[in-house]
């Protein structure tokens, strides 16, 4: 199992028409943390004319939008497919908008607001969260140098080396390759090295 998010707040802007449009995507993991967020846009800009929103969530699977006083349909449904299209959950974007002058259309306002909901996307740091396990093994010396092909097999991931009276090493592989790769490891090193579960968590493997 696992699911793409962002890893931290993000924005973007572009001027359309004398409008300008600003995107903010931000990571939440609650409904309340998603309003909290929409409500600190908001107050950041309480000049613009539309502050329009859309945000999906892990939680209770919820995905709501907000058009905020735009045509029905033409800004928060345009955002929340961004984020759809992208796979993101647990992520929350709000586009600010500031009235130029000239009308946009219904067409022209779902591109714009789709537009800086893309932007904003495009200049996040995109996570894959898997459901993981932290793995320690200890072995000998003369073993050291055939880890590196069987970590880059199943996509396992360093996080610390110890050089003592044995090496040992932990690691984060994914849940379901977790006994695969023990399999493998007790067959390369011919079962002589110790191999520790140590906690099961959500780890990015992008």
């Amino acid at each position: 199992m696992e699911y793409k998010t962002i890893a931290s707040r993000c924005e973007a802007r572009f001027i359309e028409k004398k409008s300008e449009f600003i995107g903010y995507l931000a990571p939440v993991s609650t409904e309340e943390e998603a309003a909290n967020f929409i409500s600190e846009i908001r107050a950041r800009h309480p000049k613009a004319r539309h502050n329009c929103y859309a945000y999906i969530l892990r939680e209770n699977n919820t995905a709501r939008h907000s058009d905020d006083g735009e045509p029905q349909g033409t800004a928060g449904a345009p955002i929340y497919e961004v984020l759809r299209k992208e796979g993101l959950t647990d992520a929350a974007c709000v586009v600010t908008r500031y009235f130029g002058g000239v009308l946009l259309g219904a067409g022209g306002l779902t591109r714009a607001y789709a537009r800086a909901a893309k932007d904003a996307v495009n200049s996040a740091e995109i996570k894959l969260m898997c459901e993981a396990v932290l793995v320690e093994i200890s072995l000998d010396y003369s073993l050291y140098g055939r880890l590196p092909q069987i970590f880059g097999e199943f996509d396992a991931k360093v996080c610390s080396e110890d050089f003592s009276e044995l090496v040992k090493i932990s690691f984060y592989v994914r849940k379901e390759r977790s006994e695969p790769i023990k399999a493998r490891l007790v067959d390369v090193c011919s079962g002589k090295l110790t191999f520790e579960e140590k906690e099961k968590l959500w780890f990015d493997f992008a």
